[in-house]
């Protein structure tokens, strides 16, 4: 309850009257916005949580309401302890995926858009997959002041054991976000191919919207660094050196307004040098394009293969702070905004459909690119993804 404006106070105790009946009277409600730029996020405490989580925007409704709630970045892996509310919780996930699970029951896969709401007293955890940030807004009411009632930690053995029951493969899970297939991109997923064809046609003003909107929606500073490296593979170093330049001031920019951004993994993978560097690469190149890949280029040039196999497939797409669905999702995005680079588009729209993409969220896509960029480049998405199913329904 707030305190009562000195005038109210001083008033009711001059008359003998009750503070509270005159300022209820006196006072008329209004509504209050609280800005985001005023509200910079807290860490979990490592009693509660697991991993890095950043709490941020918390709210508590104005008497006689009772519930409250924050918005919570869970990070890759990071997750609640167990715990419970007297009067249950509702989650609303706005970023990302993740897991919650209830005691005695298995883990369930969440996505961005969904609802879980958690009935009184249930003892639940609930937190980001091994390799994507989850965001979600968390509200609950108070019994007597108490909304949460925090019990033991969840061990990693317990974690990775809740997410293997999901039934998704361990070594796709390994690479990336492969939830079961979806019909729509996640907020997250709908940025990246922007971002990359903003970057690989150089403009600059449209990228530093989109690369605002990125973090906004989830994508860590370092993820969205990763899209913008690995661009230069398909548009150049300039290009990429520009992006990161404005990716940069971005960063910057929200950091003075008080925006704490997630920053995100580093890649933990130790990567392999030498000989074992290309058979590394060969390997990722082979699964990822569905074959050994060979043609009369590259009996011409076969440099250019061995390049292809020891750096990007193995360099670059052996790192594993980005997933195999998101660097693919930014490959296309550069490539529609490419003219001339539809034989690549085209080989790379297969290639998304390898790593687990479905074929609607790749139709999104496309329209996503015709809203965003300019019709032309959504079309040579369009049609680079109807020829990719269609040399897919071949075999």
């Amino acid at each position: 309850m707030r305190s009562l404006p000195l005038y109210v106070a001083l008033a009711a105790i001059a008359v003998g009257a009750d503070a509270q009946s005159i300022a209820t009277s006196t006072v008329a409600p209004v509504i209050e916005v609280s800005s985001s730029s005023t509200q910079p996020a807290a860490t979990g405490a490592a009693d509660h949580f697991t991993g890095a989580a950043l709490i941020s925007a918390p709210f508590q409704a104005l008497a006689p309401g009772k519930a409250g709630g924050a918005t919570v970045r869970f990070a890759p892996g990071a997750r609640t302890a167990w715990h419970s509310h007297p009067l249950g919780q509702t989650l609303i996930v706005t970023a990302g995926g993740g897991l919650v699970q209830q005691q005695g029951q298995p883990a369930r896969l969440i996505h961005a858009g969904d609802v879980v709401v958690i009935p009184a007293n249930v003892l639940h955890w609930h937190g980001a997959g091994p390799n994507d940030p989850m965001t979600h807004v968390a509200i609950a009411e108070k019994e007597n002041g108490v909304s949460v009632i925090w019990q033991s930690k969840v061990t990693d053995d317990d974690y990775l054991a809740a997410w293997s029951r999901t039934g998704v493969s361990p070594a796709i899970a390994a690479r990336s976000r492969a939830y079961p297939a979806s019909e729509t991109l996640s907020a997250r997923q709908r940025l990246i191919p922007v971002i990359a064809a903003f970057a690989a046609s150089s403009d600059m003003q449209k990228l530093n919207s989109a690369l605002g909107q990125g973090l906004d929606a989830g994508l860590s500073i370092n993820e969205t660094k990763e899209i913008l490296v690995q661009l230069y593979a398909y548009a150049g170093f300039p290009r990429s050196l520009n992006a990161l330049g404005e990716l940069l001031k971005v960063v910057e920019l929200r950091k003075q307004r008080g925006i704490a951004d997630t920053q995100g993994r580093e890649p933990g993978r130790v990567l392999a040098t030498g000989a074992e560097l290309v058979a590394v690469g060969k390997a990722n190149q082979t699964e990822i394009s569905g074959g050994p890949v060979q043609g009369a280029v590259f009996d011409f040039a076969p440099t250019i293969n061995q390049f292809l196999q020891a750096h990007l497939f193995g360099d670059i797409f052996e790192r594993d702070n980005l997933d195999w669905q998101s660097r693919e999702l930014a490959t296309v995005g550069a490539l529609a905004a490419t003219p001339g680079a539809e034989a690549q588009l085209r080989s790379h729209m297969r290639a998304s459909l390898r790593v687990g993409l479905s074929a609607a969220q790749l139709h999104q896509l496309s329209r996503i690119l015709a809203d965003h960029i300019c019709p032309e480049t959504g079309a040579r998405a369009s049609e680079a993804l109807s020829q990719a199913l269609a040399a897919a329904s071949k075999g």
